[in-house]
């Protein structure tokens, strides 16, 4: 076995590695292995991460083995880190949705954030998508995004009685009637909801009264007894998504870097505590 197929050998079996420990298996001063490594990656055998580990140096790896880089994520810095989550949670994110902090930082996660370029009305966008997204499933959830609509109930009464089963057939827990009992005594009427964790996590689009008329809402309600930053950062990009202001409900407190986050980073949304 020569050296370099001695090389590809090691990444195979221990995936993205560090340069200095392939120098080791190859018994090869650094410069030597950085040699291999380098025409390996020409020939297009190997890839090199942009995540930085030890002393700041990049891992080596297999096409095929880019799953591997997020046993690494602790190299990343706290903004790269919360960016990568929202992407891995959403899977795909309009730029132009991001705030400015993740913005920049979703910039600099390349390994897990591939940009592509939608046209929406003549006028070109960036987004991002989580690296391990098909194709299919890009094309699908970008369409989901920008607003590309399903075939509309012909009838409104159809969809009125639709709504009405759904909300017949639910068996609310005690924190969603917490939340509805907030929307009555604050004449919220609610238009859409979705139960993602009956006893803990609500989704609504509400509609409420305002001096200049009727506003639309979306509300998160977690029943959560500390909301952190990162809480507030998901909800305020689903939020832009949906291009509506958001507000935020919950039976527990903010953080103080939360609370600091809410007035400086994520203006326009609402906090309200709820329940006793």
């Amino acid at each position: 076995m020569d050296t370099r197929e001695k090389i590809l050998a090691f990444i195979r079996q221990h995936g993205p590695t560090l340069p200095t420990k392939i120098a080791k298996e190859i018994e090869a001063v650094s410069y030597i292995a950085s040699a291999h490594l380098a025409e390996l990656k020409e020939q297009g055998k190997i890839k090199i991460s942009n995540i930085k580990v030890g002393g700041g140096s990049p891992l080596y790896f297999l096409p095929g083995q880019e799953a591997h880089l997020e046993g690494f994520i602790s190299n990343l810095n706290e903004k790269q880190k919360k960016v990568y989550g929202l992407l891995k949670q959403k899977k795909i994110i309009r730029d132009s949705s991001l705030v400015p902090v993740f913005k920049a930082a979703i910039r600099t996660v390349k390994d897990f954030a591939v940009p592509y370029t939608v046209s929406i009305k003549g006028v070109k966008e960036i987004f991002w998508k989580f690296y391990d997204l098909t194709k299919e499933e890009t094309e699908k959830l970008t369409r989901a995004l920008v607003g590309v609509r399903k075939k509309p109930i012909k009838k409104k009464e159809e969809q009125k009685k639709l709504k009405q089963k759904k909300t017949a057939t639910k068996t609310p827990g005690e924190f969603y009637q917490e939340v509805i009992n907030y929307f009555q005594d604050n004449s919220i009427k609610v238009i859409e909801e979705s139960i993602i964790r009956k006893k803990s996590d609500l989704e609504f689009i509400v509609e409420l009264q305002s001096s200049v008329g009727s506003l639309k809402y979306f509300v998160k309600a977690k029943s959560k007894k500390r909301i952190n930053d990162g809480d507030l950062s998901s909800v305020f990009i689903q939020g832009q998504t949906k291009r509506l202001p958001v507000l935020f409900l919950s039976k527990g407190t903010m953080t103080k870097k939360a609370a600091e986050m809410l007035e400086t980073e994520f203006k326009g949304m609402r906090f309200n505590k709820i329940g006793s």
